[in-house]
């Protein structure tokens, strides 16, 4: 079949990729030219690191609409109903512009606290709330973009939301440089400095995705008469979503207390190591959000064994991109390391987890492959469990055992490869059980 095949696979992964990885492109651009700072880059990193897992939080929890409304539009259209969606779009982009503004509004209020809870302390606090204080303003801007990118890829279409994200990244690099260091008559501003490189890129993001929207989609952006009858199913899955996020986040925040704990110098090597990671795992996404794509379409054809031949192709693409970032990261280890920080108490504890970045590199193309496509399934309720039993199970007693007998860092990377663990185990037990039967049913 046509869309079971590498190429029409490879047609929405590589989009998807180069359109997931611009957000940890962005975070690791922040902090590698923050970190080069002259004066005080070690505390100046430390406070990317903590805004970023806070931003990371929020976005991650919030954004998740844009699974629930790919999802939609991807089932209708594998059932032929995508002009009955007209007004759901509208309706969808606004509730996620106005969750954006209610999170502006109540986390600008209480950032000196939020940031406390974090074990923010001294400068790290000071330089966490002046950097905050401008990001937050792009967050409502940055919902925008990512519910429209959910209708996009629901009518399978990644290409136009690579091209909008990979211009934004670009954008935010430039400008990052620019007003970090100074230009011309544009003074240094430090860690201010790149967030409004990350706001002006935002901004310009929102104002481009909504062009190609209004010009290359079937689907307006009224908002109808009356409510959308595919609203209480968004609010439900964006409601599982959410908890889902929650548990999910919750983990990187206890990780980040963790690392705060131990020192600025951990801090910094905790935020390259996660900042690595989120790279690897937004590239290992990539055929992940095709499986999720491709994945709601076909159940909403009810084509069960192409479902189960989708999933399985999918799985072994992203375990052949996870061993070529295995071979990467071992190769180029030292040097990236060296990117992001010249601090010689910084380098050797992110040396010292980066084979556990390695490690983790399996694990992440099998939890995240079989994470995208049960959004696809509409499967949010049993996404929400998933990540509770991982959080309980998998991450909450290595963590408490590294705080207990004080393990460090390591200990820290080493409760999330259980939690990643935790996490693909059962997923795979989960897809087995539901899903291969009817594939069986339909081949016999």
């Amino acid at each position: 079949m046509k869309d079971l095949s590498f190429r029409h696979i490879q047609s929405l992964a590589i989009p998807a990729i180069i359109s997931g990885i611009t957000e940890p492109i962005l975070s690791a651009t922040d902090a590698a030219v923050v970190g080069n700072i002259p004066v005080n880059a070690t505390e100046s990193l430390a406070a990317v690191g903590v805004v970023g897992s806070l931003l990371s939080t929020l976005i991650w929890v919030l954004a998740q609409t844009r699974s629930a409304i790919a999802t939609i539009v991807a089932q209708n259209l594998g059932a032929g109903k995508v002009k009955a969606l007209s007004g759901f779009p509208g309706q969808a982009i606004l509730f996620n512009v106005s969750l954006g503004v209610i999170v502006l509004l109540i986390t600008s209020v209480f950032v000196e606290e939020i940031f406390g809870l974090l074990n923010a302390s001294g400068l790290v606090l000071e330089y966490s709330i002046s950097y905050y204080n401008i990001r937050v303003w792009g967050f409502p801007f940055t919902l925008f973009v990512f519910a429209v990118f959910g209708v996009f890829r629901g009518l399978q279409n990644t290409f136009y939301p690579m091209i909008v994200a990979g211009s934004g990244a670009l954008i935010n690099i430039i400008l990052d440089f620019i007003f970090v260091f100074g230009l011309g008559p544009i003074p240094d501003m430090g860690i201010e400095g790149a967030a409004w490189a990350s706001l002006i890129a935002q901004i310009l993001m929102a104002l481009a995705v909504l062009w190609l929207y209004v010009l290359k989609t079937p689907l307006n952006l009224n908002l109808g008469q009356a409510v959308h009858f595919e609203i209480n199913r968004l609010l439900s899955m964006t409601g599982h979503l959410i908890l889902r996020s929650l548990a999910l986040n919750a983990v990187l925040i206890l990780a980040v207390r963790e690392a705060n704990a131990i020192g600025p110098a951990a801090m910094a090597a905790h935020t390259i190591a996660i900042n690595v990671w989120l790279f690897s795992a937004f590239f290992i996404d990539g055929f992940g959000a095709a499986g999720n794509l491709i994945g709601g379409k076909l159940l909403g054809a009810k084509r069960y064994y192409d479902l189960w031949v989708l999933t399985k192709k999918v799985n072994i693409y992203n375990l052949i991109v996870a061993v070529l970032l295995m071979v990467i990261g071992g190769l180029t280890y030292v040097p990236l390391g060296r990117l992001f920080a010249q601090d010689p108490a910084v380098l050797p504890q992110f040396y010292g987890v980066f084979f556990l970045l390695v490690l983790i590199q399996p694990f992440n193309a099998l939890a995240f492959t079989l994470d995208a496509i049960f959004k696809g399934l509409g499967e949010m309720a049993f996404l929400r469990n998933s990540l509770f039993i991982a959080a309980l199970f998998g991450f909450g007693p290595w963590i408490a055992a590294t705080h207990y007998f004080q393990w460090g860092l390591k200990g820290i990377w080493w409760a999330l490869l259980a939690w990643i663990i935790c996490r693909a185990l059962v997923l795979m037990y989960k897809y087995r059980k539901d899903y291969y039967p009817l594939a069986l049913a339909e081949k016999n």
